[in-house]
């Protein structure tokens, strides 16, 4: 049954996996859904399973961008065990799914014990903000078509999942970008034989080449992932 959860919480050791167990709770996330708010108190963390979640950016005239992803690597509601207690950004779910929710009180007491948990949420957490600075990066230097291939595999990696329910509205959402830029870009892999584009759909059919279309970024986020927490996973 671990293996089934979430990777965080597969990989900490049984005792610490069954204080948790007790308090952990499985829910539906459904797409859209907003589990942040920002500037809101986080009274619960999220583990996600098949879920995705995304951290947005909304600024005053409205307009979005995300600045962050979280998937079944990793667990929403960054903010409690630095002691911030609330977030900037929400936390949009991207792709609906099944996530474990714990309360942020029980997290911030495990924490508190400085024990396994504590080791592999900093690690988590230094990986999650080189995602933020890379994706900052990439949103400032690489062309729509490099920037959507890099989005669709992050998001293929937090689902293991290669059909996508996508829409223009989200991805442009997500990129910060116009729905006629998706539309054009989608486009463009599409007639390169990489995905498959349909209303409301993605299917990524070649994983390879994808990642080739992709801009350094995805490899950079990649290899962070890999460096600082494949060991523990």
């Amino acid at each position: 049954m671990r293996k089934s959860y979430n990777k965080l919480l597969s990989a900490l050791p049984n005792s610490v996996f069954q204080r948790l167990s007790f308090h952990l709770e499985e829910v539906s996330l459904s797409q859209g859904q907003t589990i942040h708010k920002s500037g809101e108190l986080i009274t619960d963390v999220y583990f996600p399973r098949q879920a995705s979640v995304s951290l947005v950016l909304i600024l005053s005239d409205k307009s979005t961008t995300e600045v962050g992803l979280v998937g079944n690597e990793g667990m929403a509601g960054l903010p409690v065990i630095l002691g911030g207690k609330q977030t900037n950004s929400d936390s949009i779910v991207q792709i609906a799914g099944t996530a474990m929710k714990l309360p942020s009180q029980i997290l911030q007491e495990e924490f508190q014990r400085g024990e396994e948990l504590q080791k592999l949420l900093l690690l988590y957490t230094q990986a999650q903000l080189s995602q933020i600075a890379q994706i900052a990066a990439c949103q400032s230097h690489h062309v729509i078509e490099q920037r959507l291939a890099r989005w669709l595999l992050l998001v293929r990696d937090c689902t293991n999942k290669n059909t996508l329910p996508l829409t223009q509205k989200l991805i442009s959402m997500m990129l910060g970008v116009r729905r006629a830029s998706v539309t054009e870009a989608a486009i463009s892999l599409q007639q390169a034989g990489i995905i498959t584009y349909s209303r409301g759909q993605i299917v990524i059919v070649n994983s390879q080449l994808l990642e080739t279309f992709a801009c350094e970024c995805y490899g950079k986020i990649k290899e962070e992932y890999s460096r600082l927490l494949n060991p523990r996973l």
